[in-house]
This record gives C-alpha cells, structure tokens and sequence, in this order.
C-alpha cells in the first residue's frame, strides 16, 4: 500500500528532542541577551543639518588621495554599511586604504513632509559633497551610491559633474520597468496622490510590509523556522536578531519626495527617458561623464540586475565598469563572499584612477 506520508518513529522522536533542547538554550540566551548593536566602526561627526549627519570614520591611515562619500537610500537605515565587525562594507573600505564618509539621512517627521527630490540631491547632498571637498581642499570627491541612494548620486553626477572625480553605483535601479521588477509593477499600479495625500509621510511599518510581502513565505515563515537551528547558538542568535533590528529600525519616508520618487521614477521611468527634471534642472545621464563602476546582485529581487544593468547604455562615461557579484540586495553588503569581494573590488578600480 502507497503512503504519501511516512514517518519514522525514532527519528521523530529525536527530532522532537532537539527541538525542544533548541528551544529551551534559545530561551535562556534570550533572557540574558542585550539588545544588539551595530555601528561599531569609529567615527566622528563632521556635519550636521536637520536630521541629517555627515560621518567620518577614523582609526585608520588612508592611502587614497580622494576621499569617499556614501549616499545611502532614504529607505531603512545607512547601518548595513557597517553592521557587524565581520560584516562592514566601511570597515572592509578603510582596511583597503579609503577615506571614507557617510551621509545618515536620519528619521524624518512631520517637519519634513514636504521635502522635495530637489531638497535631497541639490539641497543637502550638495551640501554634504561641499564638506567633504572643503575638508580636504578638493575641487572633486569620489560617490558611492547605494540603492536609490545610487539613483540620487546619477542625478547628482549630471547637474554637478565638477564636483565628482569617480562614481560608483550599488545595486542600484535604473531601468525602473524591467518585466521582473514585481515591486515596479506594484509602485505602476499606485495612486500615489491619494495615498501621500492620505498618509502625509510614508511610515516606516507600512514600508517593511511591502518588502517583507514580496516573499512572503521566505520572509514572514521560512527564516523564522529556520532560527530555530541556531537557538542553542548566542553568536548567530545574536546576529540573526542584529539584522531583525536594523529591518524593523526604518525611517518614515518624507511624503513629498516619496511621491516624487514614485511618480517619476517607477511610473514614469524618466531616468532612462532623459525626462526627469530636478528643481527645474533636466538630469540627462548623458551628461555623466566621470569614470562609472556599477555593481550589482545576481540574485537581487528588489533591483533585478537588468535595473542596474541598463545604465551602461545611457550614460555618457568612456570609462565604465559594471560588476556583477553572486548574492541578493542585502547579502551584497554582509555575506562573507561579499566581503571578501566587493570592498577590494571597489578599492582597486578607485586606486587605478586617483
């Protein structure tokens, strides 16, 4: 007689057993656990605005002669640049020889809800590039941007091209409408007036919800299974719930910028279409011009690589890299193979063009 299900009562038991083993060294691990932190690499503040915070990270000699700022996303905090000693994209940087800076968008409120695209890329960002260039008696700084934090800097490149000496992209869309962007089909199909008009700024919950629901199962079921496996251990434990901290530790969105972002972007596609305009200024990628390096994840379900892979075709560059690396949107900056890669991947290419 088939039996679709078949169970082998002394394997279950043992399976039972640890279970409950598990369970209980996790409960004990939870109880004398503080909360993890992350940020740990040393800095200082160098400049700040509003919510805003420039950082410089120090205990470490450069080599580089040009200094690098990172523009993060407004989405989620900037602390997956540096999350955990082993699993620092900025601690990687600095090792390699970088000078290294990082904008921290802070967590905007109601003050802000009416802060445009035009206040972040001309306004602030611009300002951000100005201090670190009049920090260093430099005409020209070295961009890496991250995620939208890359769309940003492509905008920032084409209006103020005198100010970037080399410009490095992380997974970051550029094509908005590629067939496998599920979460552009979703953001094409939102009435985005009602919803900022409604909501003002975008909460932060709402956000997480949207990422989480584009796996739902892997996201909200399987990885909470899955830490079972690792209760009766404290250090990945207490990694598994570092990363849980900086998921659910997001800003809201500033609602007028979001709106922008969406219309223009997503719905609009106007990157690629030489159609967007930043405070009255139109960003054309042609005019990007300084050296290019774009990496991407060959595994990454929020900018599939055909996002990212499209601005090789629009700008204006006669010195563009693209790099495409094994791994997903967030594994790119932590995973051990990632580290191993990318920091001296983007340290030897600034290298062979200080």
């Amino acid at each position: 007689m088939y039996t679709p299900l078949r169970i082998d009562p002394t394997r279950a038991l043992a399976d039972i057993n640890t279970f409950q083993r598990k369970l209980a060294a996790g409960m004990a691990h939870l109880r004398n656990m503080r909360e993890p932190d992350y940020a740990n690499t040393p800095r200082e503040l160098v400049y700040s605005e509003d919510k805003l915070k420039v950082w410089h990270f120090t205990g470490t000699s450069p080599t580089a002669k040009t200094p690098l700022l990172i523009v993060y996303a407004l989405v989620n905090t900037v602390w997956m640049t540096d999350l955990q000693a082993d699993r620092s994209m900025v601690r990687n940087l600095l090792e390699q020889g970088e000078d290294v800076y990082l904008i921290d968008w802070g967590y905007p409120d109601g003050a802000d809800r009416w802060l445009t695209l035009d206040d972040y890329i001309n306004g602030y960002l611009d300002r951000c590039v100005d201090v670190v260039r009049q920090r260093h008696d430099l005409d020209v700084i070295n961009l890496l941007g991250i995620c939208q934090g890359g769309a940003f800097s492509l905008c920032y490149a084409a209006l103020h091209g005198d100010k970037v000496k080399n410009l490095i992209t992380m997974v970051t869309p550029v094509d908005f409408q590629t067939p496998d962007n599920m979460l552009s089909h979703w953001c094409r199909n939102l009435d985005v007036d009602l919803f900022v008009d409604t909501m003002g700024n975008i909460p932060a919950a709402l956000m997480n919800y949207v990422y989480l629901t584009l796996k739902p199962v892997r996201l909200n079921q399987q990885k909470y299974i899955g830490m079972v496996d690792i209760l009766d251990d404290p250090v990945e434990l207490e990694n598994f719930l570092r990363m849980e901290r900086w998921i659910f530790d997001s800003p809201d969105q500033a609602g007028e910028a979001f709106r922008q972002f969406i219309k223009d972007f997503y719905q609009g596609n106007k990157l690629i279409k030489g159609t967007l305009e930043i405070g009255g200024q139109r960003v054309d990628l042609a005019n990007v011009t300084q050296p290019v390096l774009n990496i991407f994840a060959e595994q990454d379900h929020l900018v599939p690589p055909d996002a990212s892979r499209a601005l090789g075709e629009h700008v204006g560059s006669s010195d563009y890299t693209q790099l495409a690396f094994k791994g997903g949107h967030i594994g790119i900056y932590v995973s051990g193979r990632a580290q191993r890669e990318v920091p001296p991947a983007i340290h030897q290419w600034l290298r062979a063009r200080q």
